[in-house]
């Protein structure tokens, strides 16, 4: 069984993908033979995030990120240890925007590009 902290990554990915209740318990039992997010063990937790991950139906517009960018960002960003106001204030300075869902796929890529060049020199320094 999962703790409430992988269960609600999971709720709140199929609220951010706009998946109705029957699409997302389809989803749940094609990818992991359930259909309730209760009843996976780690193994399921991963295949599921791997999907949504790996799939090109979600992106918010058709330019836009992909659903893995966002996910890689949002992971770059918690090791970088910055509260969404630091990376609020970035995304403002670096890249004239103050959503990474305004972001187009390329732009997602550079960003990530510099999120992981200052985690690199944020490593150097120590």
């Amino acid at each position: 069984m999962l703790d409430r902290a992988k269960l609600a990554v999971i709720h709140i990915t199929v609220k951010e993908l706009g998946l109705s209740d029957r699409e997302y318990r389809d989803t749940l039992e094609k990818v992991t033979g359930v259909r309730s997010s209760r009843d996976l063990d780690q193994a399921g937790f991963r295949k599921l995030m791997r999907y949504f991950a790996r799939s090109k139906d979600y992106r918010l517009r058709a330019d836009g990120m992909t659903f893995r960018q966002r996910l890689y960002i949002r992971h770059l960003v918690d090791d970088l240890g910055w509260d969404p106001a630091h990376f609020g204030n970035f995304l403002r300075k670096y890249y004239h925007t103050d959503s990474i869902e305004k972001m187009s796929k390329r732009e997602a890529g550079k960003l990530i590009e510099s999120l992981k060049h200052i985690i690199t020199r944020k490593l150097e320094r120590n």
